[in-house]
């Protein structure tokens, strides 16, 4: 690898890691609004996520001039693909905790619910969804990005559970509709949050074994 293409790709990786973090920060913090039924700590997440949009810009121009100038190949290119589809994995991980911490603004200004709703076990396991991907990266760890591919089930079955729970509490509640459905929207966007780990794992399996794992996900 030439030294210039060296340096180049360390300055990716360095940007891509602290992008990710960023984004697990982000997503404690709309889990913790939502816990907490705190509205600025919702906002703060809201006004956060512009840095996350620039950032991922950022890597993706990085990773186009690369490309560019650097004509990579091999496992550099592969690399360099990975990267530009992570990168965007990420900033839809901070798109879908933005969109968390709206629906918690919405149902801090309605009045409380008689249904109470507990994501306490979707958050943990999605958080430790994105958590893990990133560390897949970090250590081109393939036997836990093939993990991640089928803990994603999980997180399936507990949305499919809100989504009937909701379906249940609506006709002995119509004058709440609007809220049962913020409340069913709250689990949907962690479930797509698991899907972006999911994405950013199978990206990571490509990484290491050059073999494209889309749409061919193991179901247990």
């Amino acid at each position: 690898m030439p030294p210039r293409l060296q340096i180049e790709i360390e300055k990716i990786k360095k940007q891509i890691l602290s992008l990710g973090a960023m984004v697990e920060e982000q997503l404690n913090r709309a889990i913790k609004a939502v816990e907490t039924k705190n509205l600025d700590i919702a906002k703060g997440v809201i006004e956060s996520d512009r840095r996350v949009d620039e950032i991922e810009v950022e890597i993706e121009e990085e990773c186009l001039k690369i490309l560019a100038l650097h004509q990579p190949v091999a496992v550099d290119l592969r690399f360099i693909s990975a990267v530009i589809k992570i990168n965007n994995d990420l900033e839809r991980i901070g798109d879908e905790a933005v969109n968390i911490a709206e629906r918690v603004i919405y149902l801090g200004t309605r009045a409380p619910l008689n249904v109470s709703f507990d994501y306490s076990e979707m958050s943990v396991k999605t958080i430790k969804m994105v958590k893990n991907s990133l560390d897949a990266l970090v250590n081109l760890d393939l036997e836990l990005a093939l993990r991640l591919r089928i803990d994603d089930n999980a997180i399936d079955a507990l949305d499919r559970g809100f989504f009937q729970k909701v379906s249940n509490s609506l006709p002995d509640n119509p004058e709440n509709a609007g809220s049962l459905i913020q409340l069913f929207l709250i689990s949907r966007h962690l479930e797509r949050i698991a899907d972006h780990a999911t994405n950013i794992a199978e990206d990571v399996i490509y990484l290491i074994e050059g073999v494209i794992h889309r749409h061919r996900r193991e179901y247990k």
